[in-house]
């Protein structure tokens, strides 16, 4: 009996065991279950990368009052935006910035140290995206002669491709060629830009050995003629532009063969195809392009996830030559702001609301026109890098009896003839230093300093980070120039950027669709926090020169 009990008591004690292991042990993960309920296991059908060209982070709320409900106030309203986006580098030059938002990385990594740069070893100036091996695909011109070989690292995009072994299709769109190549990256299915001389889109060998039908279509209809046929007015009164100087002002550029001054109406019909990337108009035609690029690669309608990088390069031309406080800008936004309801509801359509993830931002900002600064008694002026190069060139030659010491000036860097400096027995220190002394004479000039003694001189942050991020041993100059707050380098008419200051380097960043929830942060975040966070989002490797930070208020 005893053993019969027992037996019956091990039995029950079993029992027990195996279904309490029943109920603890986990149950196998079904990951197709996993993907189908979880919002956060998917992935967006398309990106949509959107940098416009020396957009000012403060163009989102100026005009604020005429945007439409679909534009900029839908991005703001529905989307998340990264107040105090900052460009962490030097020069803040277009080139650079497409590069680094694409990137996460900096000139110091990747290579790109400005839209041209001088190089010792062919001895002359170099283009960024310059490609002599590659030929122009859709016209006779020069203009394809173009890659993105001189980036020394990964895009997003690349790391797209590389995460499904090359089935995520990516494109890049631009007028300008290094507004599409850079970002689109080194193995992009296509990248196209604009043929100035020819009024055509263009490519390089580099992509594709003939222009695709579609393309040539496009080029067929004759894209220019339409938008120039008939002046540029405002798209409201003139009158209510209070946001804005007056129309007529000496430190505006003006058009080629314009008879109106600066003013409006501007007549570009007399002006070659090219003009019209100094217009709104040239906006227009891009988001005109990238929508038939988008058909024709049948983006978003696949498995994986595609990436349309593009960049509107006329906001650049424009405010180049009439300054941020210009009608031209002002008129520029609010028609951009149209454009981009236009090019949201198209995606809406065609891909899906939700479907899709968007990101606007820029490559630089801009200063105010000197002219301008002036008119209102704020501080500022102009420095001219090419008169200072030869004046001295000059003074050197005198002191030292050294001809052409200094071989280039760019990106406010000076490149010395180091052959002439050895060959003339001068000790190179003084000769560096009567460089320094005179520059520093100059109102105009902050700061000047050899680069390599970057880390021994005094310098406040962030700008030693930035310069620091900027400095590419292999590439960039000898000696540094620091402008002073508000000086430009140019001349009487229009503005630039390309320096430190919060006026070139703050940018606006607005993140909308597929995962993201409405909201804003004040947070400090770099432009090369951009692409890890798309890295993070879309659960790839990040860009193999990146040095940025995800962006943790989106990503959660």
């Amino acid at each position: 009996m005893k053993r019969i009990s027992l037996i019956a008591f091990t039995l029950v004690i079993a029992t027990i065991g195996a279904r309490a292991q029943k109920a603890t042990s986990p149950k196998p993960f079904n990951h197709l279950a996993a993907a189908k309920n979880s919002k956060t296991a998917a992935r967006p059908k398309l990106i949509v990368g959107m940098v416009v060209d020396q957009m000012r982070w403060d163009y989102l709320y100026r005009y604020s009052n005429r945007y439409s409900a679909g534009g900029f106030k839908r991005l703001l309203h529905d989307g998340f935006s990264c107040e105090n986006t900052l460009i962490n580098y030097t020069p803040t030059i277009t080139a650079c910035g497409h590069t680094c938002v694409y990137t996460g990385s900096v000139p110091a990594i990747h290579g790109i140290i400005g839209n041209t740069w001088y190089s010792p070893e062919i001895g002359r100036t170099m283009y960024c995206v310059e490609d002599t091996t590659r030929t122009t695909v859709g016209s006779a011109s020069a203009a394809g002669k173009m890659s993105p070989r001189n980036m020394l690292v990964t895009t997003i995009g690349d790391e797209l491709r590389l995460s499904n072994q090359f089935q995520s299709k990516v494109v890049g769109v631009a007028i300008k060629d290094r507004g599409a190549i850079l970002p689109a990256g080194h193995s992009a299915n296509a990248a196209f830009w604009y043929d100035g001389s020819t009024g055509n889109w263009v490519t390089s060998s580099y992509y594709m050995n003939e222009l695709p039908s579609w393309a040539q279509q496009f080029n067929s209809e004759k894209w220019p003629q339409q938008y120039l046929s008939k002046p540029w007015t405002t798209l409201y009164p003139i009158s209510t532009y209070t946001l804005s100087t007056a129309d007529e002002k000496p430190y505006e550029g003006k058009y080629k063969n314009s008879t109106t001054g600066t003013s409006f109406p501007h007549d570009l019909s007399s002006i070659a195809n090219g003009s019209i990337a100094a217009s709104p108009f040239g906006n227009t035609m891009t988001l005109e392009f990238a929508k038939k690029a988008m058909e024709a690669y049948n983006m978003g309608k696949g498995a994986v996830t595609d990436f349309l990088a593009v960049s509107l390069s006329s906001p650049d031309y424009v405010g180049h030559q009439f300054g941020p406080n210009s009608i031209e800008v002002e008129d520029t936004y609010l028609r951009l702001d149209h454009d981009l309801a236009t090019f949201f509801q198209y995606l809406d359509a065609h891909i899906g609301k939700g479907q899709y993830l968007f990101f606007i931002t820029a490559d630089h900002g801009v200063a105010h026109v000197p002219g301008f600064l002036e008119e209102n008694k704020l501080p500022g002026g102009t420095w001219d890098d090419r008169a200072a190069m030869k004046d001295l060139n000059e003074k050197l030659a005198a002191k030292f009896g050294i001809k052409d010491a200094i071989k280039a000036v760019d990106n406010y860097q000076l490149w010395l003839n180091h052959d002439a400096l050895e060959a003339s027995g001068k000790n190179y220190n003084d000769i560096q230093q009567f460089i320094i002394t005179t520059l520093q004479k100059s109102p105009a000039v902050a700061k000047v300093f050899p680069i390599k003694e970057l880390m021994v001189t005094v310098l406040p942050e962030p700008m030693r980070t930035m310069m620091t991020n900027g400095y590419n041993t292999k590439r960039s100059g000898d000696i540094q120039i620091v402008l002073s707050p508000a000086y430009i380098d140019g001349g009487k008419t229009g503005t630039t950027h390309g320096l430190w200051y919060p006026y070139d380097a703050h940018i606006p960043l607005v993140w909308m669709g597929w995962g993201v929830k409405p909201g804003k942060t004040n947070r400090t975040v770099g432009m090369t926090d951009i692409a890890p966070t798309l890295a993070a989002l879309l659960r790839i490797q990040m860009p193999s020169g990146n040095v940025g930070q995800v962006i943790q208020e989106i990503t959660h």
